[in-house]
């Protein structure tokens, strides 16, 4: 499989992570409604949401997810744009990925905040070193 290849499926897993935290949100949160006997319109701004329901921990990893993620997505897309797909690229890119599996289970799991900060430092920390690294290597490559 090409490098491009590789890193788009990254991209994917990326997305199915987005899905199955939105499938988690819409199941949770219809539960604790339910339980709570919330009329839907009761809670039908953040604010009295936040007034009637307790459980919003996949709410906020799914929020969470179209956060810094979109820079991932960004770096993807540029760098199969502009055919510069190093074999570090896909393998940081995967990495990236596999942290923001790690924050989310974290998140909408057992939420202890300190290794759930962890697992998203590492993910900023390497998603700010794949960008830097990919604008130099670029730069490299376009002087050669």
């Amino acid at each position: 499989m090409s490098p491009p290849s590789q890193l788009a499926l990254a991209a994917f897993a990326l997305v199915l992570l987005t899905f199955a935290v939105g499938v988690r949100l819409l199941y949770v949160r219809s539960q604790e409604m339910r339980e709570k006997r919330v009329h839907p319109q009761a809670a039908s701004t953040s604010v009295l949401m936040a007034a009637k329901l307790q459980n919003v921990q996949a709410a906020d990893n799914f929020k969470n997810l179209f956060e810094t993620p979109v820079l991932f997505y960004a770096l993807v897309a540029i760098a199969i744009g502009t055919n510069y797909v190093a074999s570090w690229l896909v393998a940081g890119a995967w990495v990236y990925v596999a942290l923001r599996y790690l924050h989310s289970f974290i998140h909408c799991t057992y939420n202890r905040v300190m290794q759930r900060f962890a697992a998203f430092g590492a993910s900023f920390l390497l998603l700010v070193s794949l960008w830097f690294a990919f604008v130099i290597g670029l730069a490299g490559k376009g002087a050669a």
